[in-house]
């Protein structure tokens, strides 16, 4: 019996397509289009071909164990393999900071300490790290990354931007070639490319602006000229095309008072049209629901906004909050020539060509000889050296000629403290395990107190207190103090309790600590937060670690002096929060500190920028 065109990996890409797009019927093209959540999912949904892709990565198997996560994979694909044309699922989850969903994996620093290294060729080897931990799991689809470029601290997705600077978030973009392999040099321009079964689909997101809003608002209004837009918003984006990325997720936010996922002069004119982007583009979760809030003028009916959304230029629904009413509407318009079969085929035809090109077809399972990989120990190892990377040395010494750094690992006696000392969960950041992230031992991992006890001397006497009393200060002798402090874990539209300011309690604390004992203060932060003067002129050294992960090691291998800081700030620092948004090229730009500022173990300062 001849093999169907589409099931034969030796016949072009092309022609795989187009024999499965003629085998299609309206329903299945439309079940292609789909990515729903686990929640809609039942095995008649993917045994009758009504999903193409799955986000996999919120619900009940976010804490469980990789091989778990594997089972699951195997058994989705399996049943959508049953269907009447066998077509493989996309699997996808936020692999935002590595595999961060699943319990034990590596977690690497968040991209605002990622662009805080510089460093292009170390963050493709994290995208390749995660790609091999998530593929163990049978993931082969990462909504990452994100190359935002943020103008306004107060957004509450700060963290997920490698910069204020265009320039430095194009060349984080190496990701992607981590993530997804690294195509034939004659590999055309903007189309999708995945090397084979150990790397994954990314995904650049969020188009266009989302770093932009005004006041910061989380997917509010980016209000600007189309040429600002371009260089400073859309110009990552072209980085990415050159490097093949197979999907590009619509924005929440709107363009000046235009909602992204309805706006199809930017999603196909510009985008697909004019930047050459030859693979999908994805709606946001819940993203085509949302143009009924929006403003539109037709937005009421939810019919409406699936045709708004798909004759814009989006090509796979993420999250549709009703998929079966979803469907029936797309298949409704497009029976009343509202939304034309062309715009259909066009949307199906990107969706089967990444599919074809991530070779999902040939290797639709999890991949188990991968596991031992997940959380090990070289994969650690990488984490550990972007931690260290990523640090930005803001203050050394009240002298710059007497510096407290690096600190004295056989010293007597040292005290460790605060909020952030003895808690992987904060260390982390959202987006670990879960959602919004936690508190404790979420996952596996160094704390920065389990780093010291690591690596002080036998000798010497460490000292934990997360709110040091009176006393404890005042009957022991410390050669000095490590106080990390920061702010509790977030996402997106859940704001941080602390409001870019260390609460004051906190700022007492390390003030009577300082008053008393040499003190290094490290933040543990998604982005700049306020210093008060006076707790800046009392502390003697202060360090931005951001959120570093599961590798706390690399905070003591910098501050204990075994590698020097060559981190750089990704954005500017502010002095107070009246000052925001912030724009180095203004007149009366006065940072606290500005972007591209970092100091060394010697005194002498960083500024380049770039």
């Amino acid at each position: 019996m001849k093999m169907e065109a589409y099931k034969n990996p030796n016949t072009p890409i092309e022609y795989r397509v187009r024999d499965l797009i003629g085998r299609m019927s309206l329903k299945e093209k439309i079940g292609q289009m789909t990515m729903t959540g686990k929640g809609s999912l039942t095995p008649t949904a993917l045994r009758d071909g009504s999903v193409g892709g799955l986000n996999a990565g919120r619900g009940p198997y976010d804490s469980a164990p990789i091989k778990d996560w594997a089972d699951k994979a195997d058994e989705w694909q399996q049943a959508a393999l049953q269907s009447r044309l066998g077509i493989p699922l996309i699997l996808g989850v936020d692999a935002i900071h590595g595999h961060n969903n699943a319990y034990g994996t590596t977690i690497f620093p968040h991209n605002m300490g990622l662009g805080a290294t510089r460093d292009a060729e170390l963050i493709q080897r994290i995208g390749a790290a995660t790609a091999l931990e998530a593929r163990a799991g049978g993931i082969n689809y990462a909504f990452a990354p994100c190359v935002a470029v943020v103008k306004d601290l107060r957004w509450n997705r700060c963290y997920e931007s490698y910069s204020e600077d265009p320039e430095i978030v194009g060349r984080m973009a190496s990701i992607i070639t981590g993530l997804q392999g690294l195509p034939p040099a004659e590999h055309p321009k903007g189309h999708p490319f995945v090397t084979g079964r150990n790397n994954m689909i990314a995904c650049a997101k969020h188009f266009v602006g989302d770093g932009g809003t005004e006041g910061g608002k989380n997917e509010g209004n980016t209000r600007t000229s189309y040429d600002e837009l371009e260089t400073v918003h859309m110009a990552p984006y072209l980085d990415c095309i050159s490097q093949h990325v197979c999907t590009v997720m619509a924005s929440y936010s709107s363009y000046n008072g235009h909602n992204m996922h309805s706006h199809k002069l930017l999603l196909t004119d510009v985008l697909k049209n004019k930047l050459g982007f030859k693979g999908f583009v994805i709606s946001d979760w819940g993203g085509i629901d949302r143009l009924k809030d929006n403003g539109d003028p037709e937005g009421a009916e939810y019919r409406v906004c699936a045709a708004l959304g798909i004759n814009a230029g989006i090509d796979m629904v993420l999250g549709p909050l009703d998929l079966v009413k979803f469907q029936e509407d797309l298949i409704s318009l497009v029976e009343a020539g509202e939304v034309p079969i062309s715009r259909i085929d066009d949307a199906v035809e990107r969706i089967l060509k990444v599919k074809f090109a991530a070779g999902i077809f040939e290797h639709p399972f999890s991949d188990r000889s991968l596991l031992d990989l997940v959380g090990c120990k070289l994969h650690r190892e990488i984490a550990r050296e972007a931690v260290r990377k990523s640090l930005v040395l803001l203050k050394n010494g009240k002298d710059p000629e007497k510096p407290l750094l690096p600190l004295d690992k056989n010293a007597r006696k040292i005290l460790v403290a605060g909020s952030h000392a003895d808690d992987l969960g904060y260390q982390c950041g959202a987006w670990t395990v879960s959602w919004t992230g936690g508190s404790g031992r979420t996952t596996i991992g160094t704390t920065i107190l389990d780093a010291i006890k690591r690596t002080v001397g036998p000798e010497t006497e460490v000292i934990f207190e997360q709110c040091p009393s009176a006393d404890t200060l005042s009957a022991h002798d410390f050669a000095f103090a490590v106080v990390a402090v920061g702010e509790p874990p977030y996402a997106e539209y859940i704001c941080s309790k602390t409001k870019l300011v260390i609460p004051s309690d906190l700022a007492d604390m390390i003030c009577s600590v300082a008053d008393r004992v040499p003190t290094l203060l490290v933040l543990i932060t998604g982005r700049p937060i306020e210093l008060k003067p006076e707790m800046l002129e009392k502390i003697d050294a202060l360090v931005a670690a951001w959120l570093p992960g599961t590798e706390g090691n690399g905070i003591t291998d910098v501050v204990f002096g075994d590698y020097d800081f060559v981190g750089r700030l990704p954005v500017s620092w502010f002095k107070t929060l009246d000052q925001l948004p912030m724009d180095p090229s203004a007149n009366l730009y006065d940072p606290l500190f500005p972007v591209g500022f970092g100091l060394t173990h010697s005194p002498k300062i960083k500024t380049n920028s770039i």
